[in-house]
């Protein structure tokens, strides 16, 4: 006799071996077939079903273990533009069953991030999402650095690059409803709004989230894994690791600020300008085709919201050239931050997975929180593809965790304070002389700037590398012992 297990779709009725048109049962496979299961999961039965070998030749039984399934089920917490994206990518190059739980009802509108590394645009490419990133915002032209009185001091990128991966900018209020749409457009996928995460639960072939409906009913939403892409204050985290998120909240908070007023026009600004001043630093920065700018400026950190708000006016008549009042420009929203700097323990507790600000954060300044948020998402497709297709085992995503904390620690973090630290800190007026050099050389010589330009993809990190047809040992090392390839080649 040979045992083997079902393993048909979570929660659904076991059939027996006679409802197999082939006779074989459930959880056996004939050699190069796919996976008799309509999903591939495991049976929450697990019960186990005789048959005998004469019942199909041996040499054409597969075991579950090594056949591909044809589904692999992933939910998501968190519609935003992490989680969105990571959707888009499982639903449209895998084909797998993709459910974004999210405990709002519409995508969030407050002002945030715009600008989308050479990274980021690479998985933006790889989930099909490009051209109409493109057609709805632009490629920058040039990012500087200025004092008060709008002096400039060093700039770079003044003329846009041509590549594929240029950067794009497109507020992200903007890019969530773009991604809503592509994700909704394919097949299997569902986005489930007013639903609040209250708690996980796991086991050794499956991740749940437990749910409160907008309307009070309690869910269990169970799939091969679960993955928490819901922020800062991530429900996901805390339920893994408790109130605990290491790190520190800087002394400064930020008022983010969206306004049409033509920066460029009236005073010559380019595409990208930090402003460099001990109190009064702000980044001016142009965001959509129509003119709409983001201003970003630093407050005292002792300020409630509400007296936040109510400074807007004094402050950008303070701060901003020709001190403007309210009739000189058309404020359209602003949302006050707290600045922080923080990293999870792990990115990964058996099958529940973190990325993006769930995961980790850093001010704003030079972008690296989306950038390196995005950066996980296209390690985490990277993984997920590996195992769907049996090329990686599970435990690559202890490798993702250890990976991606490191780039936090060694380029993210300390990336993002001498980006934050270069506008207002007379301690970094050094490190700001030696950056400007290098902005002075990356303009004269556009072949090595085009290279400074493009390490920013050192924050990505190729999972694929581990594959095992690639040499690999499914795990994150090689069989042959080489070294790996910290930085994606491509």
């Amino acid at each position: 006799m040979a045992r083997v297990q079902c393993h048909h779709v979570h929660g659904e009725k076991c059939p027996t071996s006679s409802g197999r048109p082939d006779g074989l049962p459930r959880g056996v496979h004939r050699g190069g077939g796919a996976c008799c299961s309509s999903k591939g999961s495991k049976c929450s039965s697990r019960r186990s079903i005789e048959v005998t070998v004469s019942q199909v030749h041996a040499e054409q039984l597969i075991p579950d273990s090594q056949c591909q399934r044809s589904t692999m089920y992933v939910v998501i917490v968190g519609a935003g533009p992490s989680g969105l994206l990571l959707g888009v990518l499982l639903a449209r190059n895998l084909s797998i069953k993709v459910t974004i739980l999210d405990a709002s009802t519409q995508v969030d509108s407050n002002p945030r991030a715009a600008h989308y590394a050479p990274s980021a645009v690479y998985d933006f490419h790889r989930a099909g999402i490009i051209d109409d990133v493109r057609k709805q915002g632009f490629t920058p032209k040039g990012v500087c650095w200025r004092l008060k009185d709008t002096t400039f001091l060093a700039g770079m990128g003044r003329e846009p690059e041509e590549s594929e991966y240029a950067m794009a900018v497109l507020p992200l209020d903007r890019l969530g409803p773009l991604l809503v749409e592509h994700f909704e457009s394919l097949p299997n996928t569902e986005i489930l709004w007013g639903h609040k995460l209250t708690g996980v639960k796991q086991d050794g072939n499956t991740a749940t989230a437990l749910v409160e409906t907008s309307e009070g009913e309690n869910k269990e939403i169970t799939g091969d894994f679960l993955v928490g892409a819901d922020g800062a204050s991530s429900a996901v985290r805390t339920a893994l690791f408790g109130k605990e998120y290491p790190g520190e909240t800087l002394k400064q908070q930020i008022v983010a600020t969206n306004v049409y007023l033509p920066f460029d026009e009236r005073h010559n600004y380019w595409d990208s300008n930090f402003i460099c001043h001990p109190t009064d630093w702000y980044m001016a920065a142009r965001i959509t085709p129509d003119g709409l700018w983001r201003v970003t400026y630093g407050d005292d950190a002792d300020l409630s919201r509400e007296e936040l708000v109510r400074r807007q006016p004094k402050r950008y008549e303070e701060i901003l050239p020709g001190n403007p009042k309210p009739g000189d420009y058309k404020l359209v929203s602003m949302s006050p931050y707290k600045l922080q700097q923080r990293c999870a323990r792990s990115f990964r507790e058996g099958r529940i997975v973190l990325v993006a600000d769930a995961a980790h954060l850093c001010n704003p300044f030079g972008g690296l929180g989306l950038t390196g948020g995005f950066a996980d998402v296209g390690s985490l497709y990277d993984c997920f593809l590996g195992i769907h297709k049996s090329e990686l085992d599970i435990d690559i995503l202890s490798k993702y965790s250890d990976v991606r904390k490191a780039l936090w620690r060694d380029m993210i973090d300390p990336m993002s304070r001498e980006n934050f630290h270069r506008l207002w800190d007379p301690a970094a007026e050094k490190k700001r002389d030696e950056f400007f050099k290098v902005c002075e050389r990356a303009s004269a010589d556009p072949v090595w700037g085009k290279s400074v330009a493009g390490s920013v993809m050192a924050v990505r990190h190729d999972f694929t590398q581990y594959f095992k047809s690639k040499g690999g040992d499914g795990i994150g090392g090689f069989v042959d012992g080489r070294v790996e390839e910290r930085e994606s080649k491509e």
